[in-house]
């Protein structure tokens, strides 16, 4: 099996140099950030609410009085971008939401509607793992584990790149040989075979 970029695997751009460290400042700025947030929020005891509630009062605080200390000592203002959300930036947000939610649906009318058995019992499993790893944690420290992976998962990929494709094929393999003996078995409890009546 050929090698792959994972650079390019992850989108090739600066959320990809993040994530494989290629940006190190990046890097130890979200971990040391979703630390603090995880700290504030878990062990600190803080409400997210009223955290971004006091640290929007202090911004404004801050942008209030430099305003007003600037046209008093004849200071520039306070350098504020344009605070506008552009409609090509929505409309992508809209786009890759709606696909999202298009291919939902079709994962519900597969189940729904055709009764492909296999989407059904994948959908189970999927939805029962992600239901027992929540049951664990809460969903803030589930955030702060899934943003840890994401910063360590791709680069330690990158590194042992063969050695983990072999051990994945082989669990891969695995892991097929069990889903067809289960769908085997749960084929027979759901849909038992009409029996040949017995000739006297």
């Amino acid at each position: 099996m050929a090698r792959i970029s994972v650079h390019e695997a992850l989108g090739g751009g600066a959320v990809a140099d993040v994530l494989l460290w290629r940006r190190w400042r990046a890097g130890v700025a979200l971990v040391v950030t979703s630390s603090t947030f995880w700290h504030l929020f878990e062990h600190a005891g803080y409400n997210f609410l009223s955290f971004a509630t006091y640290v929007l009062l202090l911004t404004v605080a801050i942008l209030f009085f430099w305003g007003k200390s600037a046209t008093l000592l004849n200071r520039p203002l306070p350098p504020l971008p344009d605070l506008e959300v552009s409609e090509e930036s929505l409309s992508m947000a809209a786009n890759e939401t709606r696909a999202w939610i298009n291919c939902g649906l079709s994962i519900a009318h597969d189940i729904a509607v055709s009764g492909n058995f296999k989407t059904f019992v994948r959908a189970i499993f999927v939805l029962w793992m992600i239901s027992y790893i929540g049951s664990f944690f809460n969903f803030l420290t589930l955030t702060y584990i899934c943003v840890l992976f994401s910063l360590s998962v791709p680069v330690f990929y990158e590194r042992f790149q063969d050695q983990v494709n072999e051990q994945l094929s082989v669990a891969r393999k695995l892991i097929q040989m069990l889903i067809e003996k289960l769908l085997g078995v749960l084929k027979e409890i759901l849909m038992p075979t009409p029996k040949a009546k017995k000739t006297q």
